[in-house]
């Protein structure tokens, strides 16, 4: 099977704090024999590495922790992940946990507490509506 997979999960360093969260999930996945197809929304979407770390606000927009309203990048990276998906032929995805970009079950509030709260990131959910299959990485049982 073909699945989207976030790139800092594979080891790139392109968080937003410029380090990567290599996954045993991605290891998994490749002895699987699963072809891992790589993106990171947010960098796609035009955000450097690093960056200010961002969470979804209750009106759904993407603000950064230093004010900045950054929606137009995380809609434009979620909309070229889901292009990808659909070119690559990709079944589900595998994204990062948390992210406001790529977290499948929990996002952060908004508040920049660190409060979870259920959600799914910006790239996650227009991937789920578009019929792909999301999980995070430490949910690969529910691939």
């Amino acid at each position: 099977m073909k699945i989207l997979i976030s790139r800092c999960l594979l080891g790139e360093p392109c968080r937003y704090d410029g380090r990567s969260v290599p996954s045993e999930a991605a290891r998994l996945l490749r002895e699987a024999g699963h072809t891992l197809i790589p993106v990171c929304p947010e960098v796609d979407g035009g955000l450097p590495t690093p960056r200010a770390p961002a969470e979804i606000q209750p009106d759904g927009s993407v603000f950064n922790q230093a004010g900045e309203d950054v929606s137009a990048q995380y809609r434009r990276g979620a909309e070229l992940a889901l292009e990808t998906a659909q070119r690559e032929g990709c079944q589900a995805a595998v994204l990062k946990a948390k992210s406001p970009s790529c977290g499948s079950t929990q996002v952060y509030d908004g508040s920049f507490s660190r409060i979870l709260i259920p959600g799914q990131g910006v790239a996650a959910r227009l991937l789920t509506q578009a019929g792909i299959h999301v999980v995070d990485e430490d949910h690969l049982g529910d691939l």
